[in-house]
């Protein structure tokens, strides 16, 4: 998740068009899957159904619906456990353990002003995510991970213990770990070695450099990546995207999040999958069906479907 969800409707209020839907893109070829999306943010008057449909008819056939606190891992699995294309991770976001901890008195989540709760409110919201992790159309513990941006120096304690825990209760759990790693690549790293990595791990909406993918790439972790490959000032995201194993490259949305130019700062959704695959097949100088046919492998390996 890349920044706090907004209510976009389907007109124009006056922005220049930023509220209205990008149009769909042709379809695709090979089917291939969203790796990371936000069903839950979507905007108001678009159900599930509605989203997985118009996702369906650009060959768009499986989404990841992500957690990132109790309410949303809650809804995430129930969502996968109604609609057979859709498959759910469950965590506390990077950012949500700190203010489960601290308190919230701004009210900048979902979740609106909240006081304090102190390690044991931290504890009693992880026991939850490892309730729900144990269920099987629960196929990953994610996003979790660290986030220096938006969470300062008095917040990283908890995100680093929140962080460990969800590297615990994925290994035991044998799911993918679904990371969220903003300003923190080499923490994030560093945690994984002493930790001892799941077997399968996930960097959501990589962010590293090609120097860092080649790091990935050697542990074998999967780099998921998102709209923001195609803007103007992400070379070294696509430097990144050229050197990452066509084994290891999953796509995704963050939808309603990064949706890929033309069509940045408009609402994303799944359906637009097939924008972000063709600018990566072109970073990668590869036929845009045969990285569908990876990526769509990638992802039903990484996610145990």
């Amino acid at each position: 998740m890349a920044a706090r969800a907004s209510n976009s409707g389907g007109t124009d209020h006056g922005n220049g068009g930023k509220d209205v839907p990008p149009p769909p893109p042709p379809p695709l070829n090979v089917p291939v899957a969203d790796s990371h999306t936000h069903l839950d943010m979507l905007p108001h008057g678009t159900t599930v159904q509605d989203a997985l449909d118009q996702a369906a008819a650009v060959g768009v056939t499986t989404v990841v619906q992500v957690g990132c606190d109790l309410a949303g891992s809650r809804w995430a699995a129930d969502t996968a456990a109604a609609h057979d294309a859709v498959w759910a991770t469950v965590a506390l976001h990077p950012n949500e353990a700190p203010r489960i901890v601290l308190g919230d008195p701004d009210g900048w989540s979902r979740q609106g002003e909240r006081a304090a709760g102190g390690d044991a409110a931290l504890e009693a919201a992880l026991e939850e995510i490892d309730r729900l992790a144990a269920l099987p159309h629960v196929r990953g513990v994610g996003e979790t991970g660290l986030d220096f941006f938006r969470t300062g120096d008095e917040g990283r304690a908890a995100q680093e213990q929140s962080f460990r825990r969800h590297i615990d209760i994925a290994k035991r759990h044998r799911k993918a770990l679904v990371i969220h790693d903003r300003d923190a690549h080499d923490d994030v790293l560093r945690v994984l070695r002493e930790e001892g990595a799941p077997e399968t791990v996930v960097f959501h909406c990589y962010s590293g450099d090609a120097a860092m993918a080649k790091i990935c790439a050697d542990a074998g972790y999967y780099m998921s990546f998102a709209g923001n490959v195609t803007f103007k000032n992400a070379q070294p995201l696509r430097d990144a995207l050229a050197v990452a194993p066509d084994d290891l490259v999953l796509v995704e949305t963050d939808a309603p999040f990064l949706t890929p130019a033309p069509y940045r700062g408009r609402p994303n959704a799944p359906y637009l999958i097939p924008v972000t695959l063709r600018a990566m097949a072109a970073v990668k100088g590869v036929d845009e069906d045969a990285l569908a046919t990876a990526v769509a492998a990638n992802t039903a390996r990484a996610f145990g479907y």
